[in-house]
């Protein structure tokens, strides 16, 4: 089989992931505990014992769910023997393109929760609180998408998310998405849904949190990843360490383009995925835009055993 590691973001994120995983096996606990070295913060206990309210916040939940994610790759590594290049390619959906990028060896573990502490602050900071908001659209494509953002005005009002076919999650100014909800049904979408976030992410209002990214990449090393990552903004292999770093940039502000990232893999042969992390989002999403695909979990012990 030809097989691919992805890995999940925001959203993904329960109190108690990871634990299990840290309990049973000491290389799972290095990257507990590496993480909260490098953050200067005993984050593995807000993972593993809440609570909920801390973890839900994005400067908690981006490296805590990429730590989730590596300590899940590390296990399968010591257990089953994974070799990493073995791997076709890596992707990750928003924050999880940086733990694709860590278990591809481009940049450490280090500097990943900590350029992720970075996002999360700056993302956050990017729009008052109040002033953004983002909607899923059920049953939309890109087109029907762009066709409700066309209609309406009031602000930006972007695609940030195609996710799957019929998962469509637009974003910008708060006028402008809620106005989009209230005329989705006139252009045949099932129903829009606000999403309980607290600024909009992937639109151009989220420039400043960009231009603080660019600064923080910068000062960091990355360097040719093992195994080709699959960008969200361009659904196409990237391995170049220069055009990495610009690509994460573009990211912020960018659409993740999921469901070309997906065909993108399975053109490329791709035949199997395994989703790295807690929950099994992607895995859904996954099959949705293939009801073929041969997709699995990596997150617990239990997982483990049956892999």
């Amino acid at each position: 089989m030809t097989t691919a590691f992805v890995f999940p973001g925001q959203g993904s994120q329960t109190v108690g992931m990871g634990r299990a995983l840290s309990d049973n096996f000491a290389v799972a606990r290095d990257v507990f505990a590496e993480v909260d070295d490098a953050l200067s913060q005993n984050l593995s206990t807000l993972i593993f014992e809440g609570p909920a309210d801390d973890l839900t916040l994005t400067t908690n939940t981006q490296p805590a769910l990429m730590a989730v994610s590596i300590a899940a790759a590390r296990v399968l590594e010591a257990e089953k023997g994974l070799d990493v290049s073995s791997l076709s390619c890596v992707a990750g959906h928003s924050l999880g393109e940086y733990a694709a990028l860590c278990l591809a060896n481009s940049i450490s573990l280090s500097d990943t929760a900590k350029l992720l502490r970075i996002r999360g602050d700056a993302m956050q900071d990017a729009v008052p609180v109040g002033k953004g908001a983002m909607a899923a659209l059920i049953g939309a494509n890109v087109e029907s998408a762009q066709a409700v953002l066309d209609a309406t005005n009031g602000g930006v009002g972007e695609i940030a998310n195609d996710n799957a076919p019929g998962q469509i999650v637009i974003s910008g100014s708060k006028e402008r998405i809620e106005a989009a909800c209230a005329v989705a049904k006139e252009h045949g979408i099932k129903m829009a849904k606000l999403l309980p976030v607290s600024a909009p992410f992937h639109c151009s209002m989220m420039q400043p949190a960009a231009d603080r990214m660019e600064e923080a990449l910068s000062a960091v090393r990355v360097s040719a990843p093992t195994v080709p990552v699959i960008a969200n903004v361009t659904a196409a292999k990237v391995t170049d360490p220069d055009e990495i770093k610009k690509l994460l940039v573009d990211q912020v502000t960018g659409q993740v383009r999921w469901t070309q990232s997906v065909q993108a893999m399975i053109g490329d042969g791709v035949d199997r995925f395994i989703e790295i992390g807690a929950g099994k989002v992607l895995s859904g999403l996954i099959r949705r835009i293939d009801k073929q695909a041969n997709v699995s979990n990596m997150a617990s012990p239990e997982d483990l055993a049956a892999f």
